[in-house]
Parts: C-alpha cells; structure tokens; sequence
C-alpha cells in the first residue's frame, strides 16, 4: 500500500504538472496571438493576414506546449517531435511555391512598396492595384483587364511605382531642321509649356540641345506636372508643339539621307 501511494503521489504531481504546463503554455499561446493580431492591426495589414499570421503563431505554439505536457508525463517525444517536423517538411515541399507567394504578400503588406489605387509596373506588367492579398496581387490595366500576379514574382522582380510622389517630370523630345533657328525653337517651346496652366513653375521646365541626330536636332521638353495631369499634358503638349512648329513654319523633318552619285568610265 506504501508503494501504491507514493506511485498515486508521483505521478499525480506528474499530472498536475503537465496540466498546469498546457493550461500556463495555452493561456500565454493565446496571449502572444492577440498580440500578434494587435500589432499587425497598428501597422494596418490586410484582416485576412492578420487573422492567418496569428493563428499560425497559436496553434505552432500550442503544439510545442502539448509536447512539454507529454514529456511531463513521462512519454518519450523524441519520436513525436521527429514526426511532427518530418510532417512540417513534407507540407513544406509540397506548399513551397504558395508559401513563397504567402511570404512575399506578407513583405509586401509590411513594407508597402504600393498600395490600392497606385499605378504599377510589376513582372512586366503595369496597370492600377485593385487588391493585395495574401497569395496574389491584381492589377487592373488601362484597357480594362485584369491581371493576377503571384506575390512572389512580384517580390522577384523590379517594383514601379509611377503615384509614389505627388508629381511627375513628362520627357519630350522634339526635333528640327538643321537650318531652322535653335534659339526661335526654344522660344517657341518655351511659350507652348508655359501658356499649359497644368504645369508646374517649380521645378522649371527644362529646354535644351540633346543631341545632333543623323537628320535632325534633337530638343528636349522636360516640364513638371501633378501625377494625375501626366498623360493628359504629354498628349496635350505634343499636339500643340507640331501645330505651333507649323504655325512658325518651324520644321520636323523626316529621316533622311544624301546620296552622292559619281560618273564612271563606263557610264561618263
């Protein structure tokens, strides 16, 4: 009977403890997931992040505390621990590309490099963000299709975004006759630009030679617009440039090339 109770007390502290192990380690299992949760709420992430990032850290945490219960009580789980990982690989190998997808959404809520409503270009394509979810982002392109990027090729590659900054520098090259007058082009350049109410005095536009081209002289036209204004002043700017040239009859040849033709014995 003495041996009887001192197994009874031995392994009922055993059980006790193990008890207040899983109840101690699943209150504070709970306790980092809404914190977890919290912290991700601050940061403004995505609900459906949020909820999957702080489940994940639950229930990973809770699989630890039960094995420490088990091994309390005096079950070997050396072999448990070795299945559960062998487990967690073969999920591993056979999730790894949507884990690579999850992993990137994840960078990409947390560092923000766009946002809903930004205009893009990302894995050789560009179009407007419609959403950022946890696998994928979507993209809506100028002519109304919608584009679904993995997030990883996303994270992969070079990251575009054209609505980052509040305004943009819109890039024209222009160019004239060798024997029209550079300094009457740039003038006239200058009073297109300037009579768009669209574009900004400060940063200054910038007018200049770039280059001597084969069949022409090339000008750059390099004003400041609101990001919104961008396409609208490009379009509008090049169309008012080409009538005032003609207005000016300042010309806009077309490539062209000499050809010199020499007389020979047999045809002198």
């Amino acid at each position: 009977m003495e041996t009887i109770g001192n197994a009874i007390i031995f392994y009922g502290l055993k059980v006790v403890m193990a008890a207040v192990i899983f109840f101690v380690g699943k209150f504070i299992a709970g306790w980092l997931r809404g914190l977890v949760a919290g912290l991700m709420k601050k940061k403004d992430m995505d609900v459906a992040i949020q909820q999957f990032v702080s489940t994940l850290v639950y229930y990973a945490l809770l699989t630890f505390v039960c094995i420490a219960a088990l091994g309390q009580l005096g079950i070997q789980t050396a072999s448990l621990v070795a299945v559960v990982g062998a487990a967690g690989l073969a999920v591993g190998l056979a999730l790894q590309g949507s884990l690579a997808n999850f992993a990137a959404g994840v960078l990409i809520l947390i560092f923000r490099p766009f946002r809903v409503g930004d205009y893009v270009e990302v894995a050789g394509v560009g179009g407007t963000v419609s959403k950022i979810l946890v696998f994928t982002t979507e993209l809506n392109t100028p002519d109304n299709k919608r584009i679904v990027i993995p997030n990883g090729q996303v994270m992969s590659g070079t990251i575009t975004n054209y609505s980052t900054h509040d305004t943009r520098r819109v890039d024209l090259v222009i160019g004239i006759s060798y024997g029209d007058d550079i300094d009457k082009a740039k003038a006239v350049l200058r009073e297109v630009v300037e009579a768009d109410k669209r574009v900004l005095a400060d940063p200054a536009p910038n007018i200049a030679v770039t280059q001597l081209a084969d069949s022409s002289v090339n000008l750059i036209v390099r004003p400041w617009v609101a990001t919104g204004d961008y396409w609208g002043v490009y379009w509008d700017l090049t169309e008012a440039i080409k009538k005032r040239f003609d207005k000016e009859e300042i010309s806009i040849p077309f490539p062209q090339r000499d050809v010199h033709l020499y007389p020979t014995a047999d045809n002198a």
